[in-house]
């Protein structure tokens, strides 16, 4: 992958990459080591106003493209993608921390979705009626919007991204991609890649930065519409100030997932996945388990199964194949995150298993947090209330299906939940009846595959639509109907009445 001079990485515009006019740039850091790696630059206006300049270009170009010609592009960047998801993944762990297998595991899911875009001859298939009236069809078509945009998080850099820009491409636009700062190199390289593949330059276009880009992106008059999942707070601030510019917006925020087991369930089915959803990726997933709602009897019998799991855990250097977690993304997130429990602590939850004091031999400066279990967490306390975004798992034990489900009812969040039974009455009432975008049942994570889409209610979504899947391509298209008819001496003459069927 190439970078400019002193190993700091560049934009991506017009199929080039374009070193930044000005001095601000960011530090990526190896979140193992805790060592700055390279430097990433941090666009300027003029910079993000010449990546949207060069993608509306593009976009002429390419929306009358044919869909065959799409059609080959997609599946070559999917296998050019396929053939170096190894590479895609050490960058990710390099950046990142997640551990390796966890990287692979992630660029996997986004080749789904390219795989679903290799499918948009059938995805954007009108309808005709014939005859809507005498000899007048009636037939509609979806058309690409120009130039949309993304701005992305950095606990998922490949697969993210992923989930956007290919389902945009194919339906016609061109696209303009803020990855986050932290982990930024895997995009200018699934960038390379689509351009190897064939796609035209000035189509897919990278600008790095920070806010100044993020708000250029929002007021810029030629972006259609934005696409960002994040935090909540930033999820309503984008979603506002797109809406205010006359935007599409879909942006995915914030998650307090919570897992409800009821005492019947199989407890080490229950015990293995509390601790693979809760601790994978070091908990930054917005689809981590946070909270594990024990129905009466369930926390005595789940806890001394989820504590032995946990006494076994590997956290270490994500590139080591013994390691089972990594390290979080920056040292401030990880003091962040500590403070979390330490407030929980406070408030009068009981800490059960503490990884506040974890230290990584070889890797004493590294941003390891070891994971934390919490007990008898209430409501009211922090730990419960905000998305932590790191390996800390609360347990409330609650007397009832009823109380258990209230709990989730009155979060503010909606993205993700499970339950854990083997009452399929009870799973399914729990199925029908919660305010949750995305529902497992005795499956932890449950992640919609790429044929349907991904989203959360409540303070999880902002926007209407969900990403990618079906819904990724009604919000990269509009919609547009026709009435034709063809010239008839039978139908001369000036009618001022309203348009009627005959």
């Amino acid at each position: 992958m190439t970078t400019q001079a002193n190993d700091t990485l560049a934009h991506f515009i017009g199929g080039k990459h374009v070193a930044t006019t000005g001095s601000r740039t960011g530090d990526v850091y190896n979140p193992a080591t805790g060592e700055v790696q390279r430097k990433v630059s941090f666009a300027s206006v003029d910079e993000v106003d010449a990546a949207v300049a060069t993608a509306k270009r593009a976009a002429q170009e390419w929306r009358n493209s044919s869909l065959a010609a799409r059609t080959r592009i997609l599946f070559a960047y999917r296998e050019m993608a396929n053939r170096r998801k190894d590479e895609i993944a050490r960058l990710l762990t390099l950046e990142h921390g997640k551990v390796l297998s966890d990287a692979q595991g992630e660029v996997q899911r986004g080749l789904e979705v390219i795989e679903f875009a290799c499918g948009l001859a059938q995805l954007l298939k009108g309808e005709l009626s014939e005859n809507v009236s005498t000899d007048v069809d009636s037939w509609s078509m979806r058309q690409p919007l120009g130039v949309v945009a993304g701005i992305t998080p950095f606990n998922f850099p490949a697969m993210v991204p992923m989930w956007m820009y290919p389902l945009a491409i194919a339906c016609g636009n061109s696209f303009v991609l803020k990855p986050s700062e932290r982990d930024p190199s895997v995009t200018n390289l699934c960038a390379e890649l689509f351009k190897e593949a064939g796609l035209p330059d000035g189509v897919l276009n990278v600008v790095h930065g920070d806010k100044v880009a993020v708000d250029r992106l929002i007021e810029h008059p030629d972006v259609a519409a934005l696409s960002f999942v994040g935090s909540t707070p930033i999820a309503r601030y984008i979603y506002e100030g797109g809406a205010k510019h006359g935007k599409r917006v879909q942006a995915l925020g914030g998650a307090k997932n919570h897992m409800v087991v009821l005492p019947d369930a199989d407890m080490d089915l229950a015990a293995d996945a509390a601790v693979g959803a809760g601790f994978g990726s070091a908990g930054e997933r917005c689809m981590a388990i946070s909270v594990l709602v024990c129905v009466g009897s369930a926390a005595d019998k789940l806890l001394p199964r989820i504590k032995e799991r946990m006494a076994v855990l590997k956290v270490g250097n994500g590139l080591d194949p013994a390691s089972q977690m990594g390290p979080l993304i920056t040292k401030q997130h990880r003091d962040r995150v500590a403070g979390f429990v330490d407030a929980g602590e406070k408030e009068g939850a009981k800490v059960l298993v503490d990884g506040r004091a974890l230290k990584v031999p070889g890797h004493e400066q590294g941003f390891f947090l070891g994971p934390c279990l919490l007990d008898e967490v209430q409501p009211g306390m922090s730990v419960y209330r905000e998305e932590i975004f790191g390996p800390v798992l609360s347990v409330v034990r609650s007397k009832s299906y009823d109380e258990a489900m209230a709990l989730i009812q009155q979060h503010a969040y909606g993205n993700g939940t499970a339950i854990f039974t083997n009452d399929g009455g009870a799973a399914r009432k729990f199925q029908h009846d919660v305010p949750v975008g995305m529902v497992g049942v005795n499956v932890p994570i449950p992640v919609p595959m790429a044929y349907y889409s991904f989203g959360g209610w409540k303070q999880s979504l902002f926007g209407d639509l969900h990403i990618y899947g079906p819904d990724g391509v009604r919000f990269y298209t509009r919609n547009k109907v026709v009435i034709g008819r063809w010239p008839d001496p039978r139908f001369r003459g000036v009618d001022l009445g309203f348009p009627q069927n005959k």
